[in-house]
């Protein structure tokens, strides 16, 4: 009786506490948060090696990110060698290799000069090389799939692991359109689509927003086995027809895992009373011309290991017996005659417009096409669900 009494004092106790308190907002975040953050990797693997620069924004903000543009990135080397990166717009600026980094035994760090002037450098890093990926693989069941990653290093000297990954699926619409609208200075006709024009198979990519990491510093052998990835409940569309995913594996530091696993904790398992509490984040960049101005994100160099995984067939969930939901409720299909024979106007112009789309034909028997059918460019034109009908060159059928 007297365990009972206690409980229920304590959580009388939090519900004050929490009842009492006055919204407080954070000074950091009413005030300006102008601060610079750099997200990427000098990727040693001949790969291109792009860096992100960007400015916090506050929460109340309606944009999600700020691009910094407009500044000198480079990569400088303890031996003087110096690298200007390229900048192709939206925060991005690239390097197309850097392989010949990758064996020198040498130390590098990044450097930034914004376009207000000031200065921020990175700590020199030492080139890590990532061990191959062993092996990715999955296991499905009424839940899902999950997919895992194995790896060793048979020098014990890697421990530190970070992954992240791509993932690209097939996406169709929900009419197949074989017409198009052609349109000369003279004419505007409606056509037979070329296979190059096709809308109706789209491939979707998108890259994670989760942290992956797993060390072996406790282990006697640098062996990961099994490591989770993601997971993909069973009802979602990456599995409507055929999945692929790119894993890419990062060896790092103790003080880098430590970073990393410092952000996965703030960013990610915060939530509840029993959770860690939130800690300041110290990366290894720092603001040169004031020491006092703080930078977010963590500089690492090194060989990166990619490996790709296809699922599609028999081993998708839909095999389970579940049913991908369609998002195309309501999506109907319309006919547009070349006169309309109530309102005796041409109806088909409406197509010339881009919605509803052309989609097929009806022919007469006798005196050819008499109308055609068309239906809403959401229904029709897969790239309106973000994807590309373009197909990857690294796409491999699996059905």
């Amino acid at each position: 009786m007297k365990r009972i009494y206690l409980v229920l004092v304590a959580a009388i106790g939090l519900t004050l506490t929490f009842e009492c308190k006055s919204p407080y907002i954070v000074p950091a975040t009413a005030g300006s948060v102008n601060y610079l953050h750099v997200e990427g990797f000098i990727n040693t693997a001949g790969d291109t090696t792009v860096i992100t620069l960007s400015r916090t924004v506050k929460l109340t903000d309606s944009v999600g990110s700020n691009p910094e543009l407009h500044a000198a990135v480079s990569v400088v080397g303890n031996d003087g060698a110096h690298y200007a990166l390229t900048e192709t717009g939206k925060g991005n600026y690239i390097y197309p290799d850097f392989s010949s980094l990758s064996n020198t035994g040498k130390q590098y760090s990044l450097k930034i000069v914004t376009s207000d002037g000031k200065i921020y450098q990175s700590d020199f890093v030492p080139v890590k090389n990532s061990p191959p990926i062993d092996s990715l693989s999955f296991q499905a069941n009424a839940n899902g799939i999950q997919i895992y990653s194995s790896t060793h290093d048979p020098s014990n000297n890697t421990r530190y692991y970070r992954w992240d990954y791509s993932e690209t699926w097939i996406h169709f619409s929900y009419f197949q359109s074989t017409q198009e609208v052609h349109i000369t200075p003279s004419d505007t006709t409606i056509i037979d689509r070329l296979s190059a024009d096709q809308i109706y198979t789209c491939w979707v990519t998108q890259s994670s927003s989760t942290l992956v990491l797993n060390s072996s510093a406790k282990l006697s052998r640098d062996i990961i086995e099994q490591n989770p990835i993601t997971s993909i409940g069973p009802l979602s569309p990456k599995f409507a027809v055929e999945y692929s995913i790119l894993v890419s594996q990062y060896a790092l530091t103790g003080d880098a895992f430590n970073y990393w696993e410092n952000l996965k904790k703030n960013t990610e398992q915060l939530g509840s009373i029993f959770d860690a509490l939130p800690s300041e984040i110290q990366g290894n960049i720092h603001c040169i011309s004031n020491p006092s101005f703080p930078v977010l994100g963590y500089v690492s160099a090194g060989l990166v290991a990619k490996k790709r995984l296809f699922i599609g067939g028999s081993a998708m969930p839909r095999a389970l017996g579940t049913q991908i939901p369609s998002d195309y409720g309501g999506c109907k299909l319309d006919t547009f005659y070349f006169k309309d024979p109530v309102t005796h106007l041409d109806d088909i112009k409406r197509l010339y417009y881009g919605n509803p789309l052309p989609v097929g034909y009806l022919l007469e028997p006798f005196t050819g096409i008499k109308d055609y059918t068309g239906s809403s460019s959401f229904c029709v034109d897969c790239r309106l669900d973000g994807g590309t009908n373009q197909r990857p060159s690294f796409w491999v059928d699996k059905l």
